[in-house]
Protein backbone atom coordinates (compact mmCIF):
# COMPACT_ATOMS: atom_id res chain seq x y z
CA UNK A 1 0.00 0.00 0.00
CA UNK A 2 2.93 2.29 -0.27
CA UNK A 3 1.65 3.91 -3.41
CA UNK A 4 -1.70 5.15 -1.63
CA UNK A 5 -2.42 8.97 -2.09
CA UNK A 6 -2.05 9.28 1.78
CA UNK A 7 -4.23 12.76 1.75
CA UNK A 8 -7.24 10.96 -0.42
CA UNK A 9 -7.33 8.55 1.98
CA UNK A 10 -7.38 10.81 4.99
CA UNK A 11 -10.32 12.88 2.46
CA UNK A 12 -12.16 9.11 2.46
CA UNK A 13 -11.67 8.37 5.84
CA UNK A 14 -13.42 11.36 6.83
CA UNK A 15 -16.21 11.00 4.79
CA UNK A 16 -16.98 7.69 5.51
CA UNK A 17 -16.64 8.41 9.36
CA UNK A 18 -18.98 11.53 9.44
CA UNK A 19 -22.16 9.73 8.97
CA UNK A 20 -20.82 6.92 11.55
CA UNK A 21 -20.17 9.64 14.01
CA UNK A 22 -23.63 11.15 13.53
CA UNK A 23 -25.00 7.92 13.78
CA UNK A 24 -23.28 7.03 17.18
CA UNK A 25 -24.03 10.76 18.62
CA UNK A 26 -27.65 10.08 17.76
CA UNK A 27 -27.26 6.87 19.66
CA UNK A 28 -25.27 8.70 22.50
CA UNK A 29 -21.91 7.17 22.34
CA UNK A 30 -18.93 9.67 22.98
CA UNK A 31 -16.04 9.93 21.16
CA UNK A 32 -13.81 8.20 23.81
CA UNK A 33 -16.11 5.09 24.15
CA UNK A 34 -15.84 5.06 19.87
CA UNK A 35 -11.78 5.48 19.98
CA UNK A 36 -11.73 2.23 22.48
CA UNK A 37 -13.81 -0.17 20.25
CA UNK A 38 -12.03 1.01 17.41
CA UNK A 39 -8.99 -0.02 18.90
CA UNK A 40 -10.58 -3.28 19.50
CA UNK A 41 -11.21 -3.28 16.04
CA UNK A 42 -8.00 -2.43 13.99
CA UNK A 43 -6.70 -5.56 16.34
CA UNK A 44 -9.27 -8.10 15.52
CA UNK A 45 -8.98 -7.33 12.07
CA UNK A 46 -5.28 -7.48 11.89
CA UNK A 47 -5.52 -10.85 14.02
CA UNK A 48 -7.97 -12.56 11.55
CA UNK A 49 -7.21 -11.00 8.43
CA UNK A 50 -3.37 -10.69 7.90
CA UNK A 51 -2.22 -14.18 9.85
CA UNK A 52 -0.02 -17.22 7.83
CA UNK A 53 -1.89 -19.65 6.69
CA UNK A 54 -5.08 -19.42 8.27
CA UNK A 55 -3.23 -18.63 11.62
CA UNK A 56 -4.59 -16.15 13.79
CA UNK A 57 -1.89 -13.04 13.67
CA UNK A 58 0.89 -13.29 16.33
CA UNK A 59 0.61 -9.89 18.93
CA UNK A 60 4.07 -8.97 17.93
CA UNK A 61 2.77 -8.39 13.96
CA UNK A 62 -0.61 -6.83 15.39
CA UNK A 63 0.79 -4.22 17.14
CA UNK A 64 3.33 -3.37 13.76
CA UNK A 65 0.61 -3.51 11.69
CA UNK A 66 -2.20 -1.56 13.71
CA UNK A 67 0.80 0.61 16.18
CA UNK A 68 -0.58 -0.44 19.03
CA UNK A 69 1.56 -1.62 22.19
CA UNK A 70 1.76 -5.50 22.36
CA UNK A 71 0.47 -4.97 25.83
CA UNK A 72 -2.67 -3.36 25.00
CA UNK A 73 -2.32 -6.11 21.95
CA UNK A 74 -2.73 -8.92 24.13
CA UNK A 75 -5.53 -6.92 26.16
CA UNK A 76 -7.61 -5.81 23.75
CA UNK A 77 -7.66 -9.62 22.75
CA UNK A 78 -9.20 -10.26 26.26
CA UNK A 79 -11.82 -8.13 26.03
CA UNK A 80 -12.35 -9.45 22.11
CA UNK A 81 -13.24 -13.02 23.60
CA UNK A 82 -15.63 -11.36 25.94
CA UNK A 83 -17.00 -9.38 24.19
CA UNK A 84 -18.15 -12.54 21.75
CA UNK A 85 -19.07 -14.39 24.22
CA UNK A 86 -21.95 -12.01 25.43
CA UNK A 87 -22.86 -10.29 22.09
CA UNK A 88 -26.18 -10.16 21.86
CA UNK A 89 -27.38 -12.00 18.55
CA UNK A 90 -29.22 -10.36 15.50
CA UNK A 91 -33.09 -12.03 14.64
CA UNK A 92 -32.88 -9.46 11.76
CA UNK A 93 -32.14 -12.85 9.26
CA UNK A 94 -34.90 -15.39 10.79
CA UNK A 95 -37.31 -12.84 11.28
CA UNK A 96 -37.25 -11.42 8.01
CA UNK A 97 -37.24 -14.90 6.34
CA UNK A 98 -40.58 -15.45 8.28
CA UNK A 99 -41.97 -12.78 6.77
CA UNK A 100 -40.43 -13.59 3.37
CA UNK A 101 -41.69 -17.51 3.57
CA UNK A 102 -44.97 -15.95 4.37
CA UNK A 103 -45.30 -14.03 1.38
CA UNK A 104 -43.49 -16.42 -0.59
CA UNK A 105 -44.48 -20.06 0.10
CA UNK A 106 -47.55 -21.40 -1.92
CA UNK A 107 -48.20 -23.50 1.12
CA UNK A 108 -48.70 -19.43 3.13
CA UNK A 109 -50.12 -17.64 0.58
CA UNK A 110 -53.16 -17.57 -2.10
CA UNK A 111 -52.41 -16.31 -5.24
CA UNK A 112 -49.15 -14.41 -3.93
CA UNK A 113 -51.41 -12.84 -1.58
CA UNK A 114 -50.11 -13.83 2.59
CA UNK A 115 -53.56 -16.23 3.73
CA UNK A 116 -54.57 -14.96 7.33
CA UNK A 117 -53.18 -17.73 9.77
CA UNK A 118 -54.71 -19.26 13.15
CA UNK A 119 -51.19 -19.07 15.75
CA UNK A 120 -50.82 -22.96 16.03
CA UNK A 121 -53.13 -26.05 15.33
CA UNK A 122 -53.13 -28.81 12.40
CA UNK A 123 -52.44 -27.61 8.95
CA UNK A 124 -50.92 -24.12 8.19
CA UNK A 125 -50.48 -22.22 11.10
CA UNK A 126 -47.99 -19.53 11.88
CA UNK A 127 -46.25 -22.27 14.20
CA UNK A 128 -45.74 -24.23 11.05
CA UNK A 129 -44.28 -20.93 9.53
CA UNK A 130 -42.00 -20.29 12.09
CA UNK A 131 -40.79 -24.29 12.66
CA UNK A 132 -40.08 -23.93 8.36
CA UNK A 133 -38.06 -20.35 8.86
CA UNK A 134 -37.66 -19.23 12.33
CA UNK A 135 -34.50 -21.09 12.81
CA UNK A 136 -33.70 -21.39 16.47
CA UNK A 137 -36.12 -18.84 17.37
CA UNK A 138 -38.79 -19.90 19.25
CA UNK A 139 -42.58 -19.33 18.14
CA UNK A 140 -43.75 -17.51 20.94
CA UNK A 141 -40.61 -15.04 20.59
CA UNK A 142 -41.03 -14.30 17.04
CA UNK A 143 -44.58 -13.66 17.35
CA UNK A 144 -43.85 -11.00 20.07
CA UNK A 145 -41.56 -9.30 18.28
CA UNK A 146 -42.95 -9.27 14.92
CA UNK A 147 -46.50 -8.14 16.62
CA UNK A 148 -43.95 -5.21 18.44
CA UNK A 149 -43.00 -3.72 15.49
CA UNK A 150 -45.97 -3.33 13.84
CA UNK A 151 -45.22 -6.78 11.20
CA UNK A 152 -48.13 -8.58 11.96
CA UNK A 153 -51.38 -7.59 13.64
CA UNK A 154 -53.53 -9.66 15.73
CA UNK A 155 -57.37 -9.75 14.01
CA UNK A 156 -60.75 -9.78 15.81
CA UNK A 157 -61.06 -13.16 15.34
CA UNK A 158 -57.80 -13.60 17.07
CA UNK A 159 -55.71 -14.94 13.36
CA UNK A 160 -53.03 -13.42 12.51
CA UNK A 161 -52.23 -11.13 9.16
CA UNK A 162 -49.10 -9.89 8.08
CA UNK A 163 -48.34 -6.29 7.36
CA UNK A 164 -44.86 -6.34 6.41
CA UNK A 165 -42.65 -8.55 3.83
CA UNK A 166 -39.45 -7.19 5.99
CA UNK A 167 -39.01 -6.67 9.48
CA UNK A 168 -37.59 -3.86 10.55
CA UNK A 169 -37.25 -2.93 14.72
CA UNK A 170 -38.49 0.16 16.16
CA UNK A 171 -36.35 3.19 16.12
CA UNK A 172 -33.28 3.03 18.60
CA UNK A 173 -34.16 -0.43 20.24
CA UNK A 174 -30.73 -2.77 20.18
CA UNK A 175 -32.04 -4.48 17.16
CA UNK A 176 -32.90 -1.64 15.29
CA UNK A 177 -29.36 -0.05 16.45
CA UNK A 178 -27.91 -3.75 15.13
CA UNK A 179 -29.33 -3.31 11.65
CA UNK A 180 -28.13 -0.24 11.14
CA UNK A 181 -24.79 -1.85 11.89
CA UNK A 182 -25.10 -4.32 9.76
CA UNK A 183 -26.17 -2.47 6.80
CA UNK A 184 -22.82 -0.08 7.06
CA UNK A 185 -20.73 -3.07 7.81
CA UNK A 186 -22.57 -4.36 4.19
CA UNK A 187 -22.22 -1.64 2.10
CA UNK A 188 -18.26 -1.61 3.71
CA UNK A 189 -17.40 -5.08 2.79
CA UNK A 190 -18.17 -4.62 -0.75
CA UNK A 191 -16.13 -1.59 -0.64
CA UNK A 192 -13.18 -3.67 0.83
CA UNK A 193 -13.55 -6.48 -1.34
CA UNK A 194 -13.43 -4.18 -4.93
CA UNK A 195 -10.28 -2.49 -3.16
CA UNK A 196 -8.39 -5.59 -2.58
CA UNK A 197 -9.88 -7.96 -5.43
CA UNK A 198 -7.07 -9.53 -7.18
CA UNK A 199 -7.01 -9.41 -11.01
CA UNK A 200 -8.78 -13.03 -10.86
CA UNK A 201 -11.40 -12.20 -8.86
CA UNK A 202 -14.55 -11.11 -9.48
CA UNK A 203 -15.77 -7.72 -8.20
CA UNK A 204 -19.34 -7.03 -6.45
CA UNK A 205 -21.48 -4.79 -8.02
CA UNK A 206 -21.87 -1.65 -6.57
CA UNK A 207 -23.27 1.71 -8.05
CA UNK A 208 -24.76 4.94 -7.40
CA UNK A 209 -27.01 7.26 -9.63
CA UNK A 210 -27.06 10.93 -8.18
CA UNK A 211 -27.17 14.33 -9.29
CA UNK A 212 -26.03 17.17 -7.06
CA UNK A 213 -28.42 19.49 -9.15
CA UNK A 214 -32.15 18.74 -8.56
CA UNK A 215 -34.23 21.30 -7.05
CA UNK A 216 -35.26 20.50 -3.76
CA UNK A 217 -38.57 20.50 -4.98
CA UNK A 218 -38.67 17.03 -6.72
CA UNK A 219 -37.83 15.59 -3.37
CA UNK A 220 -41.43 14.33 -3.16
CA UNK A 221 -41.50 12.78 -6.57
CA UNK A 222 -38.13 11.13 -6.32
CA UNK A 223 -39.45 9.60 -2.96
CA UNK A 224 -42.27 8.19 -4.72
CA UNK A 225 -40.55 7.15 -7.57
CA UNK A 226 -38.02 5.35 -5.56
CA UNK A 227 -41.36 3.44 -3.18
CA UNK A 228 -42.56 2.66 -6.92
CA UNK A 229 -39.90 0.76 -8.68
CA UNK A 230 -37.56 0.46 -5.63
CA UNK A 231 -39.80 -2.35 -3.94
CA UNK A 232 -40.89 -3.87 -6.56
CA UNK A 233 -36.90 -5.17 -7.48
CA UNK A 234 -36.39 -5.82 -3.91
CA UNK A 235 -38.85 -8.42 -4.06
CA UNK A 236 -37.97 -9.55 -7.65
CA UNK A 237 -34.19 -10.24 -5.47
CA UNK A 238 -36.77 -12.02 -2.81
CA UNK A 239 -37.96 -14.31 -4.69
CA UNK A 240 -35.01 -15.33 -6.68
CA UNK A 241 -33.31 -15.66 -3.61
CA UNK A 242 -36.05 -17.97 -2.22
CA UNK A 243 -36.79 -20.00 -5.10
CA UNK A 244 -32.37 -21.08 -4.72
CA UNK A 245 -33.19 -21.71 -0.98
CA UNK A 246 -35.74 -23.92 -1.55
CA UNK A 247 -33.90 -26.01 -4.03
CA UNK A 248 -31.50 -27.50 -1.29
CA UNK A 249 -34.89 -29.05 0.32
CA UNK A 250 -33.54 -30.52 3.86
CA UNK A 251 -30.32 -31.27 2.38
CA UNK A 252 -27.74 -30.02 4.25
CA UNK A 253 -25.91 -26.95 2.13
CA UNK A 254 -21.94 -27.81 1.84
CA UNK A 255 -21.06 -24.28 1.77
CA UNK A 256 -23.61 -21.32 2.66
CA UNK A 257 -23.17 -17.92 2.10
CA UNK A 258 -25.20 -14.86 2.07
CA UNK A 259 -26.23 -13.52 -0.58
CA UNK A 260 -28.64 -10.26 -1.29
CA UNK A 261 -28.80 -6.64 -2.47
CA UNK A 262 -29.26 -3.17 -0.68
CA UNK A 263 -30.63 -0.40 -2.31
CA UNK A 264 -31.53 2.80 -0.44
CA UNK A 265 -32.45 6.44 -1.43
CA UNK A 266 -29.39 9.33 -1.27
CA UNK A 267 -30.46 12.51 -0.15
CA UNK A 268 -27.94 15.20 1.65
CA UNK A 269 -29.81 17.19 4.36
CA UNK A 270 -26.90 19.38 4.85
CA UNK A 271 -26.68 23.09 5.46
CA UNK A 272 -25.56 25.33 2.29
CA UNK A 273 -22.45 25.16 1.50
CA UNK A 274 -21.03 22.13 3.52
CA UNK A 275 -20.43 18.70 2.08
CA UNK A 276 -19.93 15.44 3.35
CA UNK A 277 -18.19 13.71 0.53
CA UNK A 278 -18.65 12.69 -2.75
Amino acid sequence: MENVDQSALQSSCRALLRPIASFLMKCGMTWREFADISKSVFVEVAGVEYGIKGRLTNVSRVSLLTGISRKEVSRQRQLLQQQTAEAPVSKTTDATRVLSGWHQDPEFNDNGQPRILTEEGDGVSFALLCQRYAGDIPMVAMLKELKRVGAIVEEVSGQLSVQRRYYMPTQFDPQWIMNAGGIFADLGNNINHNVAAADDTPTRFLGRAADPTIDASAIPEFREFIEAHGQPFLELVDEWLTAHRSKQGDKEIEHPVRLGVGLFLIQDDLPKGHHYGH
